[in-house]
């Protein structure tokens, strides 16, 4: 697949690993390049956020991790609506930045034991990939870096509420 550089006097790339190296917004879009990956690119991107997740949760503040994945969100509206323009592809399947920060604030408010986190997992990726109302209403209409997005972040808001009241059904108080 040739693509054309958001450059004009660049001449067309082809979708791969230079061309994810070749720009920041390229290589945050496709979170390092994992959403070359030929098969399940979201899944594996929305993998990501685990060892991020590890990661940051011992080094940040509640606040500080929250605020980076505020800066997260807003640096992937202009990645991903960067790399959406260069591919010609609005929301190309390989731009997975939006599962692995909308992942990450889903892990971030998820019990701590890798059976609620697995339970997450699969909500995430069940609601990431059918789009139930309200979430394919949006992913239908807003546009840009700023829809790829918010439909990620509807899904992790649907995921956390569905967890939430899982919590309150298996640990009550």
């Amino acid at each position: 697949m040739t693509i054309s550089a958001p450059e004009a006097d660049k001449p067309p790339l082809k979708l791969g690993i230079n061309l994810i190296c070749s720009h920041p917004a390229y290589f945050i879009a496709f979170s390092g390049g994992v959403g070359l990956s030929p098969k399940a690119p979201g899944t594996v991107g929305t993998l990501v956020a685990f060892p991020l997740f590890w990661v940051l949760d011992n080094y940040l503040t509640s606040l500080e991790f929250l605020l980076l994945i505020d800066i997260l969100f807003i640096v992937g509206i202009w990645a991903c609506g960067l790399s959406g323009k260069a591919l010609g592809e609005p929301d190309h399947g390989g731009m997975v930045w939006d599962e692995t920060v909308a992942f990450l604030l889903v892990l971030y408010f998820t019990p701590n034991h890798w059976m609620w986190q697995l339970i997450a997992f699969v909500l995430f990726r069940f609601f990431d990939i059918i789009k139930p109302q309200p979430i394919r209403y949006f992913d239908n209409r807003l546009k840009g870096g700023f829809g790829v997005m918010f439909d990620d972040i509807l899904a992790a808001f649907f995921t956390l509420l569905c967890l939430a009241g899982w919590t309150a059904w298996v640990m009550p108080d």
